[in-house]
């Protein structure tokens, strides 16, 4: 009997565990690949982030460019790192920077509860004693923007981002 009690308890705490729970979120993984204009000059810091519809940093999900000491001239996403220094700690330092015309592949996964919910996915750039472009790229995060997959870059450092689903 005490046997079938311990297992009844644990089969409960297992279906009850956060992996099975339907209210939790789940992400979606890309393949994000970012492409930049011919520029002179060093290579491009490059923030990725999920932003709200009033343009406020809810989730840093990439950052390219190891060096800390550059990151103030991305000035908007260091504000709010500054701002915010309890946040949990920053784990999307995914490479280093990207140099004129190159390319880079990084990965990333959005939390599907930000799709179709007002969100967007924000690129920003800066250069080493260049300019600094907060939107170089915005992308909606609706179901029928991310199915165009192509995003052309503005007036930055970003000529084309693309992004493919991982998983569908």
């Amino acid at each position: 009997m005490r046997k079938l009690l311990i297992f009844g308890v644990l089969s409960l705490g297992f279906l009850f565990s956060p992996q099975f729970s339907t209210a939790q979120s789940s992400n979606k993984a890309y393949k994000c690949l970012i492409q930049l204009k011919n520029y002179q000059g060093e290579g491009a810091y490059v923030i990725v982030s999920v932003v709200n519809a009033e343009g406020e940093y809810i989730e840093t999900l990439s950052v390219l460019g190891y060096d800390h000491e550059w990151y103030p001239d991305l000035k908007a996403w260091h504000a709010y790192r500054k701002k915010n220094r309890f946040q949990p700690r920053l784990d999307g330092v995914t490479g280093a920077t990207i140099g004129s015309g190159e390319r880079s592949v990084i990965t990333f996964s959005i939390d599907e509860k930000y799709i179709d919910n007002k969100y967007s996915l924000r690129f920003e750039t800066a250069v080493e004693d260049k300019s600094y472009h907060s939107k170089d790229v915005v992308v909606d995060l609706s179901t029928e923007q991310l199915k165009r997959g192509n995003y052309d870059g503005s007036e930055g450092f970003i000529r084309q981002i693309r992004l493919i689903p991982l998983n569908k």
